[in-house]
C-alpha cells in the first residue's frame, strides 16, 4: 500500500511540479557563493563566469542515471577520490541532505 502511494506521488502531476520546483531551488543553490558555489569551479549552462577547475557540468543524467553518484560526490567526494579538489559539502555541513538534494535535481536538468 505505501508503495502503492509513493508511486502515484512521484507519477503525478504534483510530483513533477514538486521536482521542477525542486531542480530550481538547486540551481539557486548552485549558483549562490554563500552555499554551493558551483560555478567557482565549473561551467554550468545559465551560470555567469563559470570556473574551469573541475568538468563542465552537462549531460549529467546520462553520465550518472544513479542519482545516488550525485549525492556521494556532493557530500563526499573524497571517499571516491582523495585527490579531489571537489569540497565535501556534506560532510563538512556546507550544504544540507535537502540541498545537497535540490542540486541533485538541478543537475539531471543539464
Amino acid at each position: 500500500m505505501l508503495l502503492m502511494a509513493l508511486l502515484i506521488a512521484v507519477t503525478s502531476p504534483f510530483g513533477a511540479a514538486h521536482a521542477q520546483s525542486n531542480a530550481a531551488e538547486g540551481q539557486k543553490i548552485a549558483f549562490d557563493r554563500a552555499k554551493g558555489n558551483c560555478l567557482s569551479c565549473h561551467q554550468i549552462k545559465g551560470g555567469d563566469f563559470p570556473g574551469t577547475i573541475g568538468p563542465a557540468l552537462k549531460d549529467i543524467k546520462s553520465k550518472y542515471p544513479d542519482r545516488n553518484d550525485l549525492i556521494a560526490i556532493l557530500t563526499d567526494e573524497t571517499r571516491r577520490n582523495p585527490l579531489t579538489a571537489m569540497p565535501p559539502f556534506g560532510r563538512n555541513h556546507i550544504l544540507t541532505e535537502q540541498e545537497i538534494d535540490a542540486i541533485v535535481d538541478f543537475l539531471q536538468t543539464l
